[in-house]
Formats: C-alpha cells, sequence, structure tokens
C-alpha cells in the first residue's frame, strides 16, 4: 500500500450533518441572515454571506486603522492620548 493511499485513510472526513451544523452556526454569526425571517436560506448562500461578511470585516478595520493613524498625526506623539491611539493600531 503506498503512503499516500495509507495517509488518505487516516485522515477522518467530516460527515454530511458535521457540515450541516457548522452552515448552521455560521447562519447565526451572519447578521445579513440572522436579520431573515426564514430558515430556508442554502449553504452555499451561507458561505457567500460568510466571505463578504469577513471581506467587509476587513475593509473596517483598514479604515479604521487609517483613521487612527491620521488622529495619531494630528495630536503630541508623547501625549496620554497618543499611546492609547498607538496601542490600538499595533
Amino acid at each position: 500500500m503506498s503512503s499516500r493511499r495509507s495517509r488518505q485513510q487516516n485522515v477522518s472526513r467530516i460527515t454530511d450533518d458535521q457540515i450541516i451544523e457548522l452552515v448552521s452556526k455560521l447562519r447565526q454569526l451572519l447578521p445579513e441572515i440572522r436579520s431573515r425571517r426564514s430558515d430556508k436560506v442554502s449553504a452555499s448562500k451561507v458561505l457567500q454571506e460568510t466571505c463578504n461578511y469577513i471581506r467587509n470585516l476587513h475593509r473596517e478595520v483598514d479604515d479604521l486603522s487609517e483613521r487612527l493613524s491620521e488622529l495619531l498625526a494630528t495630536i503630541d506623539v508623547d501625549s496620554p492620548e497618543a499611546a492609547i491611539i498607538r496601542s490600538l493600531i499595533t
């Protein structure tokens, strides 16, 4: 038996029930889907919305970091406020 085949047999497979449970957990985390009255959202839609949500969160983090950097540039670098802003950025 090849080592590849033996590795494949040792890899645990995810079951359909586990996939359903994970999609259900994602559904609960997504504001766009959670706010809907219907539970009839396909797994593919949940995954698409998850990707969109993560992309939007990344954009928000980038925007907030930029705004904090701009704010830091406008205040005294040795002030307590500047130290707080630096701690938020790093």
